[in-house]
């Protein structure tokens, strides 16, 4: 018989006690890593669905603690009863204006469609006045000369469009349903996070100290002004500029008045003039009704389209210098992955990023003036 060990190549060399040691570890760190890897795709999994919701519930109750403290500390340190209070107005501010101007938009379909049906359904005649809207006045002036003298040829000739138009209508009244119950979702969730602030301020403190080492406190005290900032003076205006857009147009009785709203929304959010949307509606109450209560409604759409430059100063932080794009895009792209609740999270999330990714990179020559303080 043959040694085995001369069988081995002469340049191999054997395997050391430490080498197989070394083995051992690699493999049962590999074996670790796998699980961990596991465990966290499976939670990211089941969390996927509230992810959103959970963002979104955290940014309301950061913007919203300065207000949640001065209301405990005068109910004597009650976070509960604080909390609560601070839910209940908030479900009052969101769902009542969201009831009355979805309802106002249903009965307005509705109506129009029982009087199409009967055939009492009237276009007015349109002014000379449309003829001078720029660009595409000569053919609103026609298409609305067409509807106004037989209204029922020209259903029949757009039978198509009217019928997707009515399909989104619909479509949009029930999308923001799904949206208002997110949002009372998120109020909720923000209340109980409002209510365990100390927890969550521990545990936020855990995690960038741990990522940032000696720059976390820094990293917290942009974080949460960058939040403030985005929310009250991005957010919070955008969505006063469209409850006044929309309890205008519900005063003067304009047709889908929740939806022209929420355009007013998502324009000013993307830091876009109102006019644009309010200026069409107020040319075309011009074109239907006499004209004081016209002019009232133009005065109406300026001072909401303008009224930006009086609440900036008000509500957007100082010192948080965020570009625009970043703001937009945060916007944008945050509806095109959630819907309306990704308008409101996608610019503040994208905006946090930028502003973590630039303290990140300059942290040596960041200054903060004062300490961090709930």
């Amino acid at each position: 018989m043959t040694d085995p060990k001369s069988e081995q190549p002469e340049n191999q060399p054997e395997l050391t006690e430490q080498d197989l040691r070394f083995t051992r570890r690699m493999i049962d760190t590999a074996i670790k890593l796998a699980a961990i890897f596991i465990v966290l795709i499976w939670c990211s999994a089941i969390l996927r669905p509230f992810i959103m919701l959970i963002l979104w519930g955290g940014i309301i109750a950061i913007a919203l603690y300065p207000f949640f403290a001065k209301i405990s500390g005068a109910l004597g340190g009650r976070n509960k009863l604080a909390a609560l209070i601070i839910a209940i107005l908030g479900l009052a501010l969101l769902v009542v204006p969201t009831i009355n101007i979805s309802a106002s938009t249903i009965d307005s379909v509705q109506t129009v469609s029982e009087s199409i049906k009967e055939g009492t359904f009237k276009v007015p005649q349109p002014t000379d006045a449309v003829k001078s809207w720029p660009l595409v006045g000569e053919k609103i002036y026609q298409i609305w000369g067409h509807a106004s003298t037989n209204f029922e040829a020209f259903v029949v000739e757009h039978s198509d469009a009217f019928k997707s138009l009515t399909e989104a209508l619909f479509s949009t009244i029930a999308g923001i349903g799904g949206t208002v119950l997110q949002f009372i979702i998120s109020l909720l969730i923000a209340a109980v996070m409002l209510v365990n602030h100390e927890k969550c301020l521990y545990g936020s403190r855990l995690v960038f100290n741990r990522i940032m080492a000696e720059n976390g406190e820094t990293a917290i005290v942009d974080s949460v002004a960058t939040i403030r900032s985005v929310a009250q003076g991005i957010l919070g205006i955008a969505v006063i500029q469209a409850l006044l857009a929309g309890i205008g147009m519900f005063v003067a009785g304009i047709p889908g008045a929740g939806v022209w709203a929420l355009l007013v929304l998502i324009l000013a959010i993307v830091q876009l003039p109102p006019l644009l949307v309010l200026g069409p509606i107020a040319a075309y109450y011009f074109s239907i009704t006499t004209t004081t209560p016209a002019t009232i409604f133009l005065i109406w759409a300026l001072l909401v389209s303008f009224s930006d430059a009086v609440l900036k100063p008000m509500l957007l932080g100082r010192g948080i210098d965020i570009p625009m794009l970043v703001i937009l895009l945060g916007a944008i792209g945050g509806m095109l992955l959630s819907g309306i609740i990704g308008l409101f999270v996608g610019a503040v999330v994208l905006s946090l990023g930028y502003k973590l990714t630039m303290h990140w990179l300059q942290h040596s020559t960041i200054q903060i003036e004062k300490p961090y303080s709930d």
